[in-house]
């Protein structure tokens, strides 16, 4: 005879009853079964050390996010908006209540190697202007989100976008995000492979297998083909590089990935290089191993301390390693840098502008997004302007911008024409070009500050009063957070409530660092300003700008470099002198 519950229903409880034995001390029941076993033996093995779960592992195990759909639609059918528990579960379906900032839900995507065609980014712009609040963003994982959806609509977005053949699940909350790759893949010249079929073997992967789900924290995984368009691969949790290995190595000769883990810059720190090798084909595998080794061993206690990086801290990496190659099955290949050859570094002002692609005759053209921001009509005319002119696809960066591709030379004209006529531009000066910002507290409860608003600010002064020749990044995050990672950037900017004595509310304004950098120049920046107010960040921009160029050793140097040279109070002292 049935028992009248759902296979799924059979797993919840069947984990709610092993959790339940755990924390009573009484008998145990069996260990626990299906895709959730994992997850929830960690978490009794974490109570069973003396640990007390954090509140999300409590959640989780109360009841899974997938198995509470029919809730998650009823509350929508009746406009409520949900509890700080429910809150967490529904993002992982990419829905996320931003009260009290906005008193709505936002909606992120996944896209793998965040491309879309012209009818789903269309598709995208009916739905924000139909169940939004009519715009997006672009966000620095190359993804969309869309904000000020009412509850009534929340759960219909989500089965639209389904029908636009995208996707928001596992978008949120402590789950694999949105999939990353060179922007320009398979129309790079520069590019030593396409990483298209390797995200989107990797997206497919998580989407159909829900042990993927529910880990300690969230986790991101970048793959970069050594295009001239960054992916930022060392700021992942994994970041698959790919590099040609020369003869005598060991190991085949051609193109392999080269895999760097635990990279979270919010936390100071960039993916450490391992030495591995894995054949693109094994990509998924290898990064599918990682991850469990993650779920099995991650901190479910403490939140602060629940990323990868802090299981390499606690463990070390060969340790990690072993355990990673245990779950494989089989050793993993390792060579060491010098047997790699040099390759051709990305190019800072790749993503924006007109650039001739492999194939001859055709063109990829970045477009410039004012804070990365799309309003509905700039997203349909985008649409339009892919599908009739270009090759149909749109590609996002991680510098919150996108790229229209397979444009015609002939079509070039027409479609730089077409883009300004929307209010865009594929021309931007050297501050914009690397201008990016987090949402800010116009819509994230963490943040201290409208980062947006004082990102046009810094951006409009600087363009009014002198032009660089060099591009420099400038990176405005609103908590610590930092998902506008403000610690790898040139000049980066983290908000903050600057207090104004008592009786008198705070204000808002940012603290200030110099000389970050990624890639072959990773580095943490460091602190020069504390307690910067909004409207005098600009000022002080201008007098590091300013600097800059009057005492850097050569007109090539970059910022970076000059930034680098000098001690921070080398750097306030030039500073304050050019604002003599």
């Amino acid at each position: 005879m049935s028992n009248g519950f759902t296979p799924e229903q059979q797993r919840y409880l069947e984990g709610l009853v092993a959790g339940v034995s755990a924390v009573a001390g009484g008998p145990a029941a069996a260990e626990p079964t299906g895709p959730d076993a994992a997850h929830l033996i960690a978490m009794k093995k974490a109570e069973a050390e003396g640990g007390k779960l954090a509140d999300p592992e409590k959640f989780k195990r109360q009841e899974h996010p997938f198995d509470a759909y029919q809730r998650m639609k009823s509350q929508a059918a009746q406009g409520e908006y949900p509890a700080p528990q429910d809150n967490f579960r529904w993002r992982f379906y990419g829905l996320f209540y931003v009260a009290p900032n906005q008193n709505s839900y936002m909606c992120r995507l996944r896209m793998p190697n965040g491309i879309l065609t012209h009818w789903q980014m269309a598709g995208l712009g009916r739905l924000a202007e139909s169940h939004g609040g009519g715009y997006a963003h672009v966000t620095t994982r190359a993804n969309l989100q869309i904000r000020e959806i009412e509850a009534v609509n929340a759960v219909s977005m989500i089965e639209a976008i389904l029908d636009l053949g995208l996707c928001t699940r596992g978008s949120g909350a402590d789950n694999i995000r949105n999939v990353t790759g060179t922007p320009t893949a398979g129309i790079d010249p520069q590019e030593l492979l396409d990483t298209r079929p390797y995200t989107r073997d990797w997206h497919f992967h998580i989407l159909n297998d829900r042990s993927l789900y529910g880990l300690p924290r969230k986790f991101n995984v970048a793959f970069d083909g050594g295009g001239k368009v960054g992916a930022l691969e060392d700021t992942n949790d994994i970041g698959f590089q790919a590099v040609e290995v020369s003869d005598g190595a060991g190991v085949e000769p051609g193109v392999w990935f080269r895999v760097a883990i635990g990279g979270i810059t919010g936390h100071k720190d960039f993916a450490r290089d391992t030495g591995i090798l894995v054949r693109p084909q094994e990509a998924t595998f290898l990064a599918d191993a990682i991850v469990r080794v993650f779920i099995d061993h991650g901190n479910r206690t403490d939140r602060t301390k629940a990323r990868l990086k802090y299981l390499l801290d606690a463990w070390g990496l060969e340790k990690f390693l072993e355990a990673v190659e245990q779950k494989l099955g089989r050793p993993l290949d390792r060579i060491e840098a010098r047997q790699i050859k040099e390759h051709v570094p990305p190019d800072r002002m790749a993503h924006l502008g007109v650039h001739p692609q492999k194939q001859p005759g055709l063109n990829w053209i970045g477009v410039v997004l004012p804070s990365g921001k799309l309003t509905a009509q700039q997203m349909r005319g985008l649409a339009d302007v892919a599908g009739r002119l270009g090759d149909g696809d749109i590609r996002l960066t991680v510098w919150q911008n996108l790229i229209l591709s397979g444009v015609a030379d002939d079509k070039v004209p027409a479609v730089v024409q077409a883009i300004d006529d929307l209010g865009l531009s594929t021309r931007a000066t050297s501050i914009r070009a690397g201008l990016v910002s987090c949402t800010g507290n116009v819509g994230c409860k963490f943040s201290a500050s409208d980062t947006k608003g004082t990102a046009e600010l810094i951006a409009t002064h600087i363009e009014s009063r002198f032009d660089l020749d060099q591009p420099i990044n400038i990176h405005l995050t609103g908590c610590h957070h930092s998902c506008a990672q403000h610690h790898i950037s040139d000049i980066g900017l983290l908000a903050c409530k600057i207090a104004k004595g008592e009786g008198v509310e705070p204000v808002e304004g940012f603290h200030i660092y110099v000389g970050g950098g990624f890639g072959a120049n990773a580095t943490i920046g460091r602190e020069i300003w504390r307690d910067v107010e909004n409207a005098d960040c600009p000022a002080a921009i201008e007098k590091l700008l300013k600097a800059y160029l009057a005492y850097r050793s050569n007109p090539n140097e970059s910022f970076f470099e000059f930034a680098n040279r000098y001690p921070v109070e080398t750097l306030l002292n030039l500073a304050e002198d050019k604002a003599a």
